[in-house]
């Protein structure tokens, strides 16, 4: 489950901290090993906390420790880590999803815990809805990524995992504001009560693709928000959400093969006792020793689409596509208060079942969570009910900056919906 474990802890008294929270792999941390999940980052121990990390510590926070992820966030399994692979609390021979993976897990099988996690294109919702448990993740901006190892640095969003909606609301207040190391989160609106939310927007195709399990599960849930919760269900068209992937994965591609570069064995990454080489050749034996094979293949297709003759045809195409995705969430937001849907399209996997997936299908798995992720809109995932003992996840999504209906969806929810923990042996 974590990547490293606070070695301070046998040396704390009872009662001294408030909270225990977690932090994924790519945020750095004081004291402990951040590597992001990379074996390109053996043993980098940073001299900084990341600002979620630091403003956690500073609201009376314990840290336990690092919590394992897909290397650099590549992955929707948790199965691309260099360091194993994180096993679901429910049935362990399932994913808990990813790349948060390591984090929803924490978060489902220690009581009262909350984790710090972070989504490119769905790394909360996806292990959230996985594991059972509430994934937040907030507007793009709100949070500082100040010591984020960035996959994306136009998608990465510092998030949060808990049980409890309580909890995540308390949290994003501690972790949110501007932070002058990160430009992106000084233009933000303070966060405030918002009023109650009515009505909910429910895409015409949502279920296409979804299993039956996670289909029915998913109508159940709607007809409770409906009849026990007194909302307005409606269903709309959203015909440019079936753009959002392929732009996705040439934006997030893109941003990887540059963000990436810098770990070549010379300032970042590990390095080698051989420096008689051409750099060159130094640099690409390093890469290719110690990146997995999924970091090699984002980084090629990230190189590919911003080569000369192909960065108009495809990296500015999806940008043009991001700013379509983007205005139909706005014309939806217009009438409604939150837009719906399942957060995956199926439970959590079967290890087996993964390694025969090709990975096209891997990639198709994120098309639910991907659209609020490209658009930098704030959505949080929740379970919605179970399917053969796995939990089945539903994914809320709101305008820009408007975490608050998130945050009475959630307490709300929370009252009408039994929520269930694994049972975990010792």
């Amino acid at each position: 489950m974590f990547c490293a474990i606070n070695p301070d802890l046998d040396h704390l008294q009872d009662g001294q901290f408030d909270f225990h929270f977690s932090a994924k792999d790519n945020l750095t941390t004081v004291g402990l090993p951040t590597r992001a999940g990379s074996r390109i980052l053996e043993g980098y121990r940073p001299a900084f906390d990341a600002h979620a990390v630091e403003a956690m510590r500073q609201a009376g926070g314990l840290l336990l420790g690092k919590t394992n992820m897909d290397e650099f966030g590549f992955g929707t399994f948790s199965t691309n880590s260099a360091f194993g692979v994180p096993r679901n609390p429910f049935d362990l021979d399932r994913s808990c999803g990813g790349s948060s993976g390591g984090a929803a897990c924490a978060t489902a099988v220690l009581d009262g815990h909350v984790a710090l996690g972070v989504s490119t294109g769905g790394s909360i919702s996806c292990p959230a809805a996985f594991c059972g448990v509430m994934g937040l993740t907030p507007t793009y901006g709100r949070v500082s990524r100040h010591g984020l190892l960035d996959y994306g640095n136009s998608l990465d969003k510092v998030g949060l995992i808990s049980r409890r909606a309580a909890d995540l609301e308390m949290h994003l207040r501690n972790i949110a504001g501007p932070d002058p190391r990160d430009p992106t989160s000084c233009a933000q609106p303070p966060m405030g009560k918002s009023a109650p939310v009515r009505s909910i927007a429910v895409p015409k195709d949502a279920l296409e693709g979804v299993s039956d399990e996670v289909s029915r599960s998913f109508q159940d849930a709607l007809d409770r928000l409906r009849d026990d919760l007194g909302l307005k269900v409606e269903t709309v068209e959203t015909p440019s959400f079936r753009f959002a992937m392929p732009s996705y994965y040439v934006l997030g591609c893109s941003e990887a093969s540059t963000n990436l570069a810098r770990y070549c064995g010379l300032r970042y990454g590990v390095q080698s006792e051989e420096i008689t080489e051409h750099f060159d050749k130094y640099f690409s034996r390093i890469r290719s020793e110690n990146f997995g094979r999924e970091a090699k293949r984002r980084i090629l297709l990230g190189t590919f689409a911003r080569m000369v003759g192909f960065r108009d045809r495809y990296y500015m195409k999806a940008l043009q596509v991001r700013e379509l995705i983007i205005q139909e969430y706005q014309r939806v937001f217009q009438d409604h208060d939150l837009l719906l849907t399942p957060a995956m399209p199926f439970t959590a996997p079967r290890f087996d079942a993964i390694d025969d997936m090709d990975i096209l299908e891997v990639y198709k798995a994120d098309y639910l969570t991907i659209p609020p992720n490209i658009s930098g809109m704030p959505h949080l995932s929740m379970p919605c009910g179970y399917a053969q003992g796995m939990p089945v996840g539903m994914q809320f999504v709101a305008n820009h900056w408007q975490e608050g209906l998130l945050f009475d969806i959630a307490q709300r929810w929370e009252e009408a919906f039994r929520l269930r923990a694994p049972e975990v042996t010792a």
